[in-house]
């Protein structure tokens, strides 16, 4: 496999505990810093995408004009039949890009919650070896559409769209599948004011408490996921 690009939107939101899976299997990668103007003009060469999170929308393209470069290579990606990877926002450009509408949730969904798979994930061939219901670490308040043609992999209690596959190795999670709990903590240090916002029904520190047992068990959740997903990718 051909080097794959790790898009990122802010600084401190990397690829965290997926780029293991990447170095064991001797996988080239690269991060590019969209919000530094790195952005590439074309895939030609690129394996494959991996799409990371970050605090901006997708529809903020006039605040965050990569975001209208990134556009476009995630559609020359799908164009292609890249493997791709997207993560929160990662996962909401993949929608938009295949045409679907993103827009702004109910409430925000921001800590560790239960995530239930479909049906059609018992028989992905990425997912399939795990079981019906996981939790997992939340960070988001848009939701998006299900693409036309797309399949539906998972869902929560609060948004019925977690998780999406597009033909046989587009993958998007609306959750976080990445973080340690040393991210999980900056991501509470930095992003203070939007916790504020939302202190009446999310306790921050209850969540960075939970995260000292709970991010453990997603990272060999995770393992299982970057082992499925990445033998579709060497397909």
């Amino acid at each position: 496999m051909t080097e794959i690009l790790i898009f990122k939107h802010v600084h401190f939101e990397g690829p965290g505990t997926l780029t293991e899976p990447l170095k064991a299997l001797g996988i080239k990668y690269r991060e590019v810093n969209l919000y530094e103007g790195g952005a590439p003009k074309n895939l030609e060469g690129c394996g494959g995408l991996i799409i990371m999170g970050g605090p901006m929308n997708v529809y903020e393209e006039t605040e965050y004009p990569f975001l209208k470069d990134e556009d476009r290579l995630i559609k020359e990606a799908l164009a292609k039949k890249l493997p791709m990877i997207g993560v929160c926002l990662g996962a909401q450009l993949m929608a938009k890009a295949a045409g679907a509408k993103v827009t702004k949730g109910q409430k925000k969904e921001i800590g560790w919650y239960p995530l239930h798979l479909s049906k059609e994930a018992t028989t992905d061939p990425a997912l399939k070896i795990l079981p019906k219901e996981i939790e997992v670490f939340q960070w988001h308040g848009d939701t998006f559409e299900i693409p036309k043609g797309a399949v539906r992999l998972a869902s929560s209690e609060l948004f019925h769209n977690q998780a999406f596959r597009i033909g046989e190795n587009a993958y998007a999670f609306q959750f976080h599948i990445e973080v340690t709990e040393a991210i999980i903590k900056e991501w509470i240090e930095i992003n203070g004011t939007e916790l504020e916002g939302v202190r009446d029904y999310i306790d921050s520190k209850k969540v960075l408490a939970e995260s000292k047992q709970k991010a453990s068990e997603l990272k060999k959740l995770a393992d299982k996921i970057y082992k499925g997903l990445f033998n579709v990718f060497k397909r």
